[in-house]
């Protein structure tokens, strides 16, 4: 061939290449989109998934469908996902639990951190750290001092072994130089029950589960577990605030895609997404779900998956915590 034909032909192949990204998030999305969630129907991931994927559909003027694959702690969905096609019509709702999972359980067909491309984070489910009132305790001070003096005699509740609620205990016991008896149940509703009648004492609690009883004073709120305070408890201090400085737990939800899903695709996603959640009817749907907004691009969540990896890495290894399969 010429080297003038081969010039000509290698210009059109860059031209191609140049343009197909364009194409792609012009014609995107040209059919339904899926966004896959690893727990069940009416979890807080759900909710949160279901909010938004609606409010998608509109600005996008294609439909966004949540699909639930609940089982081995968001595992089963998240692998689904890493091996969808790279097309950004399958998503994942990441949470927390995918950090979590990197060091507590290993052994999985992929890689958190290398098989997905972050889109956006949606919103944070803030954790409060809440005490039954017998206990005799009224601040963060009052609880180490009290754990202090009776070494393993309290004893947190939480939704599950390696659950937000149980890590969020784990790095109190490791900040605080305490030691409180962790008592895992199968779901956040027993855990409260045996709260609310004093058979545990302490539980870092989804805010939603237990400000009814807060109210009621059947529990006492002692602190809220993100560096900034709550929109649903605006009054309670941040554990940060109240003496352990750079205590920061809550369960977070973002979308991410299968890593090699075009930047633009990924980009548009992340635009539509954010201006969901600005949308007044998707802030009031969250928020009274005790969800904090978030928001923000690509480059923002995997900051937060990074360091959020990176803490909770620590934290299961210092609390010796079994690694799963």
């Amino acid at each position: 061939m010429p080297p003038v034909h081969a010039r000509i032909i290698a210009a059109i192949v860059a031209v191609f290449a140049m343009a197909a990204p364009a194409n792609a998030q012009d014609t995107y999305p040209s059919r339904p989109v899926r966004i896959i969630v690893g727990f069940g129907a009416g979890a807080s991931a759900d909710t949160a998934a279901r909010v938004v994927a609606q409010k998608l559909g509109q600005i996008l003027g294609q439909q966004f469908v949540v699909e639930n694959k609940p089982g081995a702690g968001s595992n089963i969905a998240t692998e689904f996902v890493s091996q969808a096609p790279k097309d950004g019509y399958t998503l994942l709702l990441g949470t927390v639990a995918n950090t979590i999972n990197t060091t507590l359980a290993p052994q999985t067909r992929f890689d958190f951190a290398r098989d997905f491309a972050p889109v956006t984070a949606l919103v944070v489910l803030p954790n409060l750290l809440v005490v039954h009132p017998d206990i005799g305790v009224k601040n963060l001070n009052d609880l180490i001092a009290l754990a202090k003096s009776k070494p393993a005699s309290l004893s947190f509740a939480s939704s599950g072994v390696g659950t937000s609620p149980h890590l969020s205990g784990e790095l109190f016991n490791q900040m605080a130089g305490v030691k409180l008896v962790h008592v895992p149940y199968p779901g956040s509703g027993q855990a409260v029950t045996d709260l609310l009648a004093n058979r545990v004492q302490v539980m870092f609690s989804p805010a939603p589960t237990v400000l009814q009883h807060v109210e009621k004073g059947a529990l006492r709120a002692i602190a809220s577990t993100q560096l900034k305070r709550t929109n649903v408890a605006p009054q309670l201090p941040t554990m940060d605030e109240a003496g352990l400085a750079g205590f920061d737990t809550g369960l977070w939800f973002g979308l991410l895609a299968p890593a090699g899903t075009p930047r633009d695709i990924v980009d548009k996603l992340s635009k539509a997404t954010n201006e969901a959640l600005k949308s007044p009817e998707v802030v009031e749907a969250l928020s009274k779900q005790g969800m904090d907004i978030i928001g923000g691009t690509p480059e923002e969540l995997g900051k937060t998956i990074a360091s959020e990896t990176e803490k909770w890495a620590k934290v299961v290894k210092a609390s010796g915590l079994q690694k799963t399969n």
